[in-house]
């Protein structure tokens, strides 16, 4: 994969963030970049840290979601995973080779101001909100990306739009083999970024 294209999501795996997940992963691939995802691969036998070093590396962008950072319930722990793995990246460019110098990030949160409280050193760092809202999550995503990109891509509400289009379609395709209502709401991850991978590609754009 190439490293020029590649972008590695950072952020929760839980039910309550699958919504934004699913629209973030498939902006990034409609815009032409490749995904890199923990859940990408599913290898028991080696360790996670490694797994999400060799990620970051091989990844000129990242995209990190600190929307856990706060517990929602008495008695929960807030998770401590995105931010290791924000710092892992920001290491790597401050203290890696020339061409991991020039890797680039895109900091989300649900709240405006809320990660100050938890990681006062990002004061001042240009953080980007979404309210928990995948419209908001698309947008922010298409336009970091082509901030960067030569030629602008369609806006956030045409990204948006061919996301629900392949929603429907996918849905439709996928019950049409035998997949459950469930089976589609549990669809691996890998399963998932393949099928919109072929969407975009067959010029569903």
């Amino acid at each position: 994969m190439d490293f020029e294209t590649n972008v590695f999501v950072n952020c929760p795996f839980d039910d309550d963030y699958i919504g934004l997940l699913r629209p973030l992963l498939f902006t990034i691939i409609y815009l032409g970049y490749t995904p890199r995802i923990a859940l990408e691969a599913l290898d028991s036998g080696s360790p996670r840290v490694e797994k999400i070093a060799r990620l970051v590396k091989e990844s000129k962008y990242a995209i990190h979601d600190l929307s856990r950072l706060k517990a929602k319930r008495k008695g929960e722990f807030f998770r401590l995973n995105m931010p290791f793995e924000l710092g892992l990246d920001v290491g790597c460019r401050l203290y890696g080779s020339k061409k991991l110098k020039a890797k680039r990030c895109l900091i989300l949160e649900e709240e405006r101001y809320r990660f100050q409280a938890a990681i006062s050193d990002l004061s001042n760092s240009d953080i980007a909100t979404h309210r928990a809202e995948p419209e908001l999550v698309v947008a922010e995503v298409r336009n970091w990306l082509a901030s960067d990109m030569e030629v602008r891509p369609k806006g956030p509400a045409a990204v948006w739009g061919a996301y629900l289009d392949f929603m429907g379609v996918n849905f439709d395709a996928l019950t049409g083999q035998g997949y459950s209502k469930r089976d589609v709401e549990m669809l691996p991850a890998s399963e998932l970024i393949e099928d919109m991978q072929k969407w975009v590609k067959d010029g569903h754009t």
